[in-house]
């Protein structure tokens, strides 16, 4: 893979719990993704940093971020963030989206996002997968075990995406558009520690209430997220390994 070039675009802004420890948000993912001879670089499109017109070539494939934001808002950065998810669709670009990012994929090719009708979603779900031929190729378990954090959902999808992984919460935990285009609702890329302090910051805020807190801290102490699988499951799809 010496060569390729990829960028994640960062919907989110990093705590400084995870600036410090793993070097942002940016670094997790490098952290996961990242191979020898690669070329990994980052845009902070929460900010209205996007890659230019003629940049936009040059990347082999895009990661696209969670956020504290709703993907089915219309803050600028987010229009502008589903012209330019058009546009990687049309050229065919590998794109990984992580629930925000997932949730934001789905809308840009013409589903429906809205608050999930069983609330919050946080601490270790079992993701159910399907028999696609990827997850057959990567030998995967029938079912993965991944991190969550989440109150929005898809609803529906366009009858070309397919839905490759559901939940007992969440009917679209994955899905496939063609062969360049995937989303993934959990955090592959999050460890305990980093949902431990998001738990904590969700709390300060008043965003859920203790109760909740309480019961994501118990699936994580009880549940381990199988990450390793989901790192070769990303890095396939991403990079065209399969």
């Amino acid at each position: 893979m010496e060569g390729k070039k990829f960028a994640v675009l960062l919907c989110a802004e990093d705590s400084e719990y995870v600036k410090k420890k793993y070097g942002g948000y940016f670094g997790v993912f490098v952290r996961m993704l990242a191979e020898e001879g690669e070329i990994w670089e980052f845009f902070r499109v929460a900010h209205g940093e996007f890659p230019a017109d003629d940049e936009i070539a040059d990347y082999d494939g895009y990661v696209i971020t969670g956020s504290c934001n709703d993907a089915h808002g219309n803050d600028m950065w987010i229009c502008k963030l589903l012209n330019l998810l058009k546009k990687l669709d049309s050229m065919k670009k590998k794109v990984l989206g992580i629930c925000f990012g997932h949730q934001i994929l789905g809308r840009s090719l013409g589903g429906t996002i809205e608050r999930a009708t069983t609330g919050w979603d946080i601490g270790v779900t079992t993701v159910n997968l399907s028999t696609t031929k990827q997850f057959n190729a990567l030998n995967l378990p029938a079912s993965l075990q991944i991190i969550e954090c989440h109150r929005d959902e898809i609803r529906e999808l366009p009858p070309k995406a397919e839905v490759i992984a559901w939940s007992n919460k969440t009917g679209i935990e994955m899905f496939k558009y063609g062969d360049h285009i995937m989303g993934i609702q959990g955090h592959p890329e999050y460890t305990k520690d980093i949902l431990l302090h998001l738990i904590d910051r969700l709390l300060q805020h008043s965003l859920i209430q203790e109760s909740i807190a309480d019961v994501a801290k118990l699936k994580v102490e009880e549940l381990e997220p199988d990450r390793e699988l989901w790192k070769k499951l990303c890095i396939s799809f991403l990079k065209g390994k399969l």
